[in-house]
């Protein structure tokens, strides 16, 4: 066993419905802005929704169990990238889709067909990965996903919220005009908050064992932005698509890693480390990549 195997991730599942309800309120400032002419215009042209769904499925694993195969890092680190892999999109994609000016109704979408598909497919594709990655006999365990747990997901920090902003938005245009910009402060504010607080609960953990993931959760996380990136480009598709389908691919639930980790792993501490340094890091790259979109959006309009 790794050194780093006996590290212990403060990560209470308990405390996620208070995370769920903040996630649940960047996602109803999302959905002010929201129509139900973009979801209609996803039905009508599904391209963009299947090469983004291909991303996620196909293109994420392959490029993860190449990084694996090339840094050959500990068993324990190279199980915890393969489960990163293998969750669906993380719920702030969504935020962070809004903040760089991209299709957010796509968004929505492939988090919620990937949350879904999680059931089966999280499992799956764990399994594929982990029997690809030699001396993970070790570790060989069967996972699960909670069908419950995927819905009260969905329905907790997507169906509700959305319904909600796009409902206030159609019934009460004016009052969701004023409430806008207060709503968008606010949201950056719990944006930012998550990684503060990622970081200060696990401070004494990161500063003793960060330098092991670091540079691979860096490099693995790149690949995913830069793969939905440039696959979706590739298809040809729209600049507002094609940043969608990139965020999209470079988020990932890694608080659902964590939950099979300590559930299935007796939380191993090379796989939890990977799963809890992704879920802070992935916020500070979506959040970068999406303001220097948006910034230059701004530098091109001026």
């Amino acid at each position: 066993m790794d050194a780093i195997d006996a590290v212990k991730i403060n990560f209470n599942p308990d405390q996620l419905f208070l995370l769920n309800i903040c996630l649940a309120f960047l996602l109803f400032g999302v959905a002010l802005d929201l129509r139900l002419d973009h979801f209609r215009e996803i039905m009508r042209t599904p391209k963009a929704a299947l090469i983004g769904l291909i991303s996620q499925w196909v293109v994420l694993p392959i490029l993860t169990l190449s990084l694996i195969l090339l840094a050959q890092p500990p068993v324990s680190i190279s199980l915890g990238m393969a489960l990163v892999a293998a969750c669906p999109g993380g719920n702030v994609s969504n935020y962070a889709v809004h903040l760089a000016r991209a299709n957010v109704a796509l968004s929505v979408t492939l988090t919620s067909i990937s949350t879904l598909g999680a059931i089966l497919l999280t499992p799956l594709y764990f399994a594929i990965l982990s029997r690809l990655i030699p001396g993970s006999e070790v570790y060989t365990q069967t996972i699960q996903v909670e069908t419950g747990q995927v819905i009260s997901t969905i329905l907790q920090l997507i169906v509700v919220p959305v319904i909600l902003g796009m409902s206030m938005q159609y019934f009460f245009p004016r009052f969701a005009a004023r409430i806008k910009r207060a709503v968008s402060i606010l949201s950056m504010i719990i944006f930012l908050g998550f990684v503060v607080v990622a970081i200060y609960a696990n401070f004494q953990q990161i500063v003793n064992y960060l330098h092991l993931v670091f540079f691979l959760v860096f490099f693995h996380n790149l690949l995913a932005l830069s793969g939905g990136y440039w696959f979706a480009k590739w298809n040809r598709l729209d600049r507002s698509d094609i940043r969608a389908i990139s965020i999209e691919t470079g988020i990932q639930n890694s608080g659902l890693g964590l939950i099979l980790i300590f559930n299935f792993f007796d939380g191993l501490g090379g796989m939890a480390m990977v799963a809890a340094w992704w879920g802070v890091w992935h916020l500070i790259s979506a959040f970068s990549l999406a303001n220097w979109w948006r910034r230059a959006d701004v530098a091109m309009a001026s």
